[in-house]
C-alpha cells in the first residue's frame, strides 16, 4: 500500500544543504532582476531622480554581475534564467545587457567640456586600443576597460548623438553576453578595433569646433 500524502506537510525544494544555498542563490539572482525592473520603469516616469538612479543601478548592476559568477553552473544565460521562471522583465534585461545605468548610455546634459575630462577621455580610448593591439581579446580583459571608456565618453554633452556612442554601447552589449574567459574572435576584434579608432576621431572633430584641441589620434 502507498503512503498516504500528507497534505499539511511543507513541500521542500532542497534535502542537503547545498541545495538549499543553491535556491538561495537563485532567489537573491530573481530579486535583484525584479529590482532593477521597477528601478528602470520608476527612472523612465521620472519617479527617481538621475542622482540617485546611477548610483542605485550601479549597485544592482554589480550584484547581479557577483550572483551570477555564484550561479555560473546553474544558469548558463540570463535570457535561459528569466525564460526558465517566466520573468517578463525587459527594461531589467536591456540594462543588464548594456552593463551601464541608462545615465551614461544615454546622458546629454553632462556640463561643460573640461580639458580633464578630454584628457581622461583620451586616455581611456588609448589604453583599450592597446589593450586590442597587445592581442587582449578575452571578456574579463575588454570590458572593464570599455566600461570605463563608455562612462567617461558619456560625460560630454551632445555625445549621445554621435554614432560612435551607440556602437561602444552594443559592444559592451556583445561583451556582457559572453562568458569572462570567452575571447573575441579575430574578425571581431578587428571591427571593434575599427569602431573604437572611428569613435576616437568622431570624439575630437566633436570637440575642435569648441575647443581648438590639438590632439593626436592613438
Amino acid at each position: 500500500m502507498s503512503a498516504r500524502l500528507n497534505l499539511d506537510e511543507e513541500v521542500r525544494l532542497y534535502t542537503t544543504n547545498a541545495e538549499r544555498e543553491k535556491y538561495g542563490l537563485l532567489a537573491t539572482l530573481f530579486g535583484i532582476i525584479v529590482a532593477l525592473e521597477y528601478l528602470e520603469r520608476a527612472y523612465v516616469r521620472d519617479s527617481v531622480p538621475a542622482s540617485e538612479y546611477s548610483p542605485a543601478c550601479t549597485r544592482l548592476l554589480s550584484q547581479y554581475k557577483t550572483m551570477l559568477k555564484l550561479v555560473s553552473d546553474d544558469v548558463p544565460s540570463i535570457e535561459q534564467f528569466m525564460s526558465r521562471y517566466r520573468m517578463d522583465h525587459p527594461a531589467a534585461l536591456h540594462r543588464i545587457q548594456v552593463g551601464v545605468p541608462a545615465t551614461v548610455e544615454h546622458s546629454s546634459e553632462a556640463g561643460p567640456e573640461t580639458a580633464k575630462w578630454v584628457a581622461e577621455t583620451t586616455q581611456n580610448f588609448i589604453t583599450f586600443v592597446d589593450a586590442l593591439k597587445l592581442r587582449m581579446r578575452a571578456k574579463d580583459q575588454l570590458h572593464p576597460i570599455l566600461q570605463e571608456l563608455v562612462t567617461s565618453y558619456a560625460r560630454f554633452k551632445g555625445s549621445k548623438d554621435w554614432e560612435g556612442r551607440s556602437k561602444m554601447v552594443g559592444w559592451l552589449i556583445t561583451l556582457n553576453g559572453m562568458k569572462a574567459s570567452e575571447e573575441l574572435t579575430e574578425e571581431q576584434a578587428r571591427q571593434l578595433s575599427f569602431d573604437i579608432e572611428h569613435a576616437y576621431a568622431e570624439f575630437f572633430r566633436s570637440l575642435s569646433g569648441r575647443e581648438g584641441s590639438d590632439v593626436h589620434g592613438p
